[in-house]
């Protein structure tokens, strides 16, 4: 499909973004990807607001239904793939409980696409909405963020950290059977009978976390407000990249201590060992879609500092075979191996015994198709997941069990992982 571009430069970038945000989270459908500016590239994100057209699927028969829907829109398409797009890969089962209620996929074709770039705005409308443009600019520079009165949410535990514990010992043997070599073993904290303001929520989310994949995605009712630091798969031309999280630290306040801590998790052995477990996963996953001798570790193991946590973060690319369909492409790695484990199969069996609730969209991934076959996919962590019909405010966090793995540590990874959405809800 053809759409007409003009560009408007800015110099107040950030001021900018969240007048989009608010302008944009008036319409039924919105997805917000916004860098933080941590991209090497001029794009710094995406508005993309209401639809052509649309595909929502169970997972039976998932990606190729989305095969199907990308192929005939021809254009950009912007939404998710829940994590329970599993038992479409493999003949897997999910049968915990679900409050959420989000669809296991959901992609739209954008009526209008807006693109923030370094230095300016350039919106993507079909033609026949080209005349919308400069009223939806002014419109969107007179949006302010609505103020709202602040209810702190009674946040509980879907397991007890005692039930924590004995999961996470349950899973130790199965490690020291060899059944399973890492495995990633995820708990929910949810609020019932919860209502939240969803952009100021979001804004408040991404003030404190800045994260180089943050989303603000809205389908009608249903709500996912990320701080997501990792990326799942990206296609770009030939090349893809993916990029692992495994090896969490946290942030201190003195400047020594904090570089201290940097130290601490280079060289501490189990997060190095967990990261490498996965980069193996994903050099095999990619292998059966690369042109051969293609497939790279470009970095091993690299310490990555966001304004909570430090991160150790991996890369790892390929070029694709010509022959490959760019969702084939993601079928072949789904669901990354650094929300699941290895081998990869056995940790997802094993997950759906230890874990209390599904995972629905968490540990999913949200991105974008590019009529040019690109794409471009996060890793959906350190998010907030909201039914408003439901009233229904959840929020999930995992780590990655080894051999080397001490439950109660395990534990306080967890109480870290979650401090941002902990902090954001409660306070």
């Amino acid at each position: 499909m053809q759409r007409i571009q003009k560009l408007f430069t800015v110099d107040n970038t950030p001021q900018i973004k969240e007048q989009l945000l608010v302008w944009g989270a008036q319409h039924n459908t919105v997805a917000w990807l916004d860098s933080n500016n941590n991209t090497k590239t001029n794009i710094e994100g995406f508005l993309a607001i209401d639809q052509i057209s649309f595909i929502t699927s169970d997972y039976h028969n998932a990606f190729e239904q989305l095969k199907f829907y990308v192929d005939n829109i021809q254009d950009y398409a912007f939404g998710y793939l829940g994590y329970d797009l599993k038992n479409d890969v493999e003949k897997l089962s999910s049968h915990n409980i679900d409050e959420t209620n989000f669809p296991d996929l959901y992609f739209f074709q954008p009526k209008k696409l807006i693109e923030v770039q370094k230095d300016g705005i350039l919106f993507r409308y079909p033609k026949d909405l080209a005349e919308d443009i400069d009223k939806d600019w002014k419109a969107i520079l007179a949006s302010k963020k609505e103020i709202s009165a602040k209810k702190p949410l009674d946040i509980h535990h879907r397991i007890d950290k005692e039930t924590y514990i004995k999961q996470v010992e349950k899973a130790l043997k199965e490690i020291h059977k060899g059944e399973v070599y890492e495995l990633n073993f995820c708990q929910e904290f949810y609020a019932k009978n919860a209502s939240i303001h969803p952009v100021n929520t979001y804004l408040d989310l991404n003030t404190i976390s800045q994260a180089p994949f943050a989303t603000f995605l809205k389908i009608k009712d249903l709500f996912l407000l990320s701080a997501s630091p990792e990326r799942f798969l990206q296609k770009k031309g030939d090349t893809l990249v993916s990029e692992p999280i495994k090896g969490t630290a946290r942030r201190r306040t003195l400047p020594e201590k904090d570089i201290s801590q940097i130290e601490l998790l280079k060289n501490n052995t189990k997060e190095i060992a967990e990261n490498i477990m996965i980069v193996d996963l994903v050099r095999n996953d990619l292998s059966h879609i690369a042109q051969k001798g293609t497939v790279s570790v470009n970095e091993l193991c690299k310490i990555y500092t966001f304004k909570q946590v430090h991160q150790m973060i991996s890369s790892i690319t390929c070029k694709i075979k010509p022959n490959i369909h760019m969702v084939d492409a993601i079928k072949a790695c789904y669901p990354m191996g650094s929300m699941t484990g290895a081998p990869k199969i056995a940790a997802m069996k094993f997950i759906e015994d230890l874990e209390a609730s599904k995972r629905g969209i968490y540990s999913g991934a949200v991105g974008y198709f590019t009529p040019e076959q690109d794409f471009d996919f996060n890793v959906v962590i350190r998010s907030i997941v909201y039914n408003q019909s439901k009233n229904y405010v959840s929020f999930s966090v995992g780590s990655a069990i080894t051999a080397k793995a001490n439950p109660e540590q395990e534990y306080e990874e967890c109480l870290l992982k979650a401090k941002a959405m902990r902090e954001v809800l409660s306070n």
